[in-house]
């Protein structure tokens, strides 16, 4: 039999989260903006979010497999950035949305279409400034048992099925 793997919930004061902290069902990802298959679940999240609404808690951490994903280091600080600038969700985004270009220069231009200081953030992404805060994540995933991208933790406790089948596992929460 094996063990289940639990993680604290996602941390309204420190976690990047959309939704109430109220909500009944608390969904947490550990992600890397450069893997195709977070692209893949960003739009299964999204279209999760648009289906149970309220009753959601969204939460992102940043998991940059930097060993096979060359840019996602910089992405994840760009997000971190971006955030420090009110607009994390907004780079988060467009960072899925874009992954087949995440150089420096792509990043800028995002920032810009985001009406971001881009100057400011590249200087921020180069300097690794947020790398402090990436590493948290990583490191919090790594205890929680996350080894690869996308991991998903429900309620705390890690999602390891099917996941076209997770909005109907989200759902049976509500029951």
């Amino acid at each position: 039999m094996s063990a289940r793997i639990s993680l604290t919930l996602p941390d309204p004061e420190r976690d990047h989260f959309q939704g109430s902290a109220d909500a009944p069902i608390k969904l947490l990802e550990y992600g890397d903006y450069e893997c195709p298959f977070c692209g893949d679940a960003h739009a299964m999240v999204q279209q999760i979010q648009r289906r149970l609404g309220d009753d959601l808690l969204f939460a992102f951490r940043n998991f940059p497999l930097a060993n096979i994903h060359p840019h996602a280091e910089h992405a994840a600080e760009a997000a971190e950035a971006a955030a420090a600038q009110g607009n994390f969700w907004g780079m988060h985004d467009l960072l899925f949305k874009n992954q087949s270009a995440l150089e420096d220069e792509d990043l800028a231009a995002y920032a810009g279409e985001l009406r971001l200081d881009a100057n400011g953030l590249i200087r921020e992404v180069i300097a690794s400034v947020y790398a402090p805060r990436i590493r948290e994540d990583f490191k919090s995933g790594v205890r929680g048992g996350v080894n690869g991208t996308p991991t998903f933790f429900i309620n705390g406790e890690r999602y390891d099925g099917d996941l076209g089948q997770m909005l109907s596992v989200l759902t049976a929460q509500l029951s």
